[in-house]
């Protein structure tokens, strides 16, 4: 099948898993502002998306978009590394017109691995697993809002999930525009274009998912004064 064996279609599907991802990205981080200004607005939205059926089939096709996702980008690393044989050894100066992230794509995306394992220990395993299996967690599954605060009261998972975020954001930067690219959203003018809505977007993503850290890091949040 031409998605699996061919170069193009292999990038096709990084593509798609990689913008439905961002989506998810998108909701994730509009979801936390929530937090920002109402604990018991926060923990509605993840009562809702507890441990009904409608959420863990919701969880499960993200699960698999990601692993997808992260299949596709180690076979396209092997297949450039291969194609680029005993060159790869050679000592060479650094491409200007080629972006940093996009040389250290492999790099980033173990780093974002790494952090997603971090999340989901915080998180979801307290969570939605919980609900599940019925594990005894530190609170109930559907409190986020004292997952949140109990997570962010560490300094030390609050300057890994800034390493996390700033990794997603160099590793976003470069994949938005290259979806785009691979799907056909290009050209002459909209190259240039894809590349500053990439960036833009990016950058406001993640400034959403910083905002929450560093808010509920230094008990900034208006919700916490509430409390």
């Amino acid at each position: 099948m031409w998605l699996c064996n061919s170069s193009i279609g292999r990038k096709v599907v990084m593509s798609v898993t990689g913008v439905a991802l961002i989506l998810f990205l998108t909701f994730h981080g509009c979801m936390n502002l929530v937090a920002l200004f109402s604990e018991e607005g926060y923990n509605m939205i993840c009562e809702f998306l507890g441990a009904n059926w409608y959420a863990v089939v919701a969880t499960m096709g993200l699960g698999a978009l990601t692993v997808v996702h992260i299949v596709y980008a180690f076979m396209l690393t092997a297949q450039n590394r291969t194609a680029r044989g005993t060159q790869r050894y050679e000592v060479t100066e650094r491409n200007p017109k080629v972006e940093w992230a996009s040389q250290n794509m492999l790099v980033l995306g173990i780093i974002v691995i790494l952090g997603l394992l971090l999340h989901f220990w915080n998180f979801w395993y307290n969570m939605m697993f919980a609900e599940l299996s019925g594990i005894a967690t530190p609170h109930d599954p559907a409190d986020g809002f004292a997952y949140i605060v109990d997570t962010f009261e560490n300094p030390v998972f609050v300057v890994l999930y800034i390493v996390w975020l700033v990794a997603i954001w160099f590793h976003l930067s470069h994949g938005f525009w290259s979806a785009m690219h691979t799907l056909g959203f290009s050209g002459k003018v909209w190259f240039n274009r894809w590349k500053t809505i990439g960036i833009a977007y990016t950058t406001i993503l993640m400034l959403a998912f910083l905002v929450v850290v560093l808010a509920f890091a230094f008990k900034l949040a208006p919700s916490l004064c509430c409390c």
